[in-house]
């Protein structure tokens, strides 16, 4: 008897409509044979998609609900008054155990109030923490938090980083993974006593602490885990995507600017492309929210189906991990 992983989906609350959705769900269920789909959102509209899409496949279901969570929404308004978004059902999915994990492209805000409201925190951790995987020289390396939190105490970022330790581990498959505290200087002496006091608590940890790390070696691939506050982390997140948006655009300019530099781009097409996928960004998309009693994967709301697609394995291989557990295990071995 085959055991399957259920995932629910909000169909209805990303930037480019329910037909992202629909398509990342066919393809996962191409890829997998043991995974289950629930898409949540207007009925009618998700039938005559997935008729279409997927056909006749009995592990795609559909969930009804009536209202949508927009990206303007106030997350306090969405939660108080939107009980039947297509959000708040698929999370309701996971507390009810009909899925063991959730993807959601919508407001980021509102769905971090709504999981935290519906799952609850694990014991031992105070906040939730939004960490996703970012590329870097030799790999990439995972990074928390992203904005879920605009500040944090020594005690909440060390939280972040037994988190961060246990995505970086499944996601990755490493063994003891390197943690850094984002700093503005590597030496010891750097820093506010925030950092400072974060950094005593780690190296008394059993976490494979490696100390500070500067912006500059963000993606250098000296360590898999970068710790920081919600506030530092997203400017830093934002920061490194618009450079990689600056630099593509120098490139392209300096292929177009004479027939000689064109005939360079045409010789240069391999290597650009083999670039162009290492950096794509869809290979990265679905970002955890760490810390809940319950999984929860916030995919970029502009994702396409290829990078949503990928934000669904991510909730796929969190469940057959059980990432909550672990980080609940972890804690106790920290507490005794």
């Amino acid at each position: 008897m085959s055991v399957y992983t259920t995932i629910s989906l909000d169909a209805m609350s990303g930037d480019l409509g329910a037909g992202v959705v629909v398509r990342a769900a066919a393809a996962t269920l191409r890829r997998y044979r043991n995974v289950e789909l629930i898409l949540v959102g207007d009925e009618t509209e998700l039938d005559r998609l997935a008729g279409h899409v997927v056909g006749d496949d009995r592990r795609l279901c559909i969930r009804n609900a009536s209202e949508i969570v927009e990206m303007s929404e106030s997350p306090a308004e969405s939660l108080r008054r939107k009980k039947d978004s297509s959000m708040r059902v698929a999370i309701d999915l996971v507390k009810d155990g009909e899925a063991a994990a959730c993807v959601s492209a919508g407001n980021t805000g509102a769905l971090m109030a709504t999981a935290k409201f519906v799952l609850k925190m694990l014991p031992g951790i105070d906040r939730p923490a939004i960490i996703a995987e970012i590329p870097a020289l030799g790999g990439s390396f995972h990074m928390l938090d992203l904005g879920a939190n605009t500040e944090a105490t020594p005690e909440q970022l060390f939280q972040y980083a037994l988190m961060g330790s246990v995505v970086a581990e499944d996601i990755k498959r490493i063994d003891r993974p390197r943690v850094a505290l984002l700093n503005i200087g590597a030496e010891d002496i750097k820093g506010h006593d925030t950092v400072k006091e974060a950094a005593a608590l780690l190296s008394a940890s059993a976490l494979n602490y490696v100390g500070f790390i500067e912006g500059t070696d963000l993606m250098s691939g000296k360590t898999d885990v970068v710790v920081t506050d919600g506030f530092t982390g997203n400017v830093a997140l934002k920061t490194m995507e618009g450079t990689v948006g600056v630099c593509i655009h120098h490139l392209k300019n300096a292929f177009r600017r004479n027939w000689l530099t064109r005939l360079q781009a045409v010789f240069a097409g391999p290597v650009l492309r083999r670039l162009a996928a290492r950096m794509d960004s869809r290979n990265y998309n679905g970002a955890t929210l760490a810390g809940l009693n319950g999984i929860v994967i916030k995919s970029h709301g502009g994702a396409d189906a290829y990078a949503f697609q990928h934000a669904i394995d991510t909730a796929i291989i969190e469940v057959r991990n059980q990432l909550p557990q672990q980080i609940g295990s972890m804690l106790q071995k920290e507490a005794a």
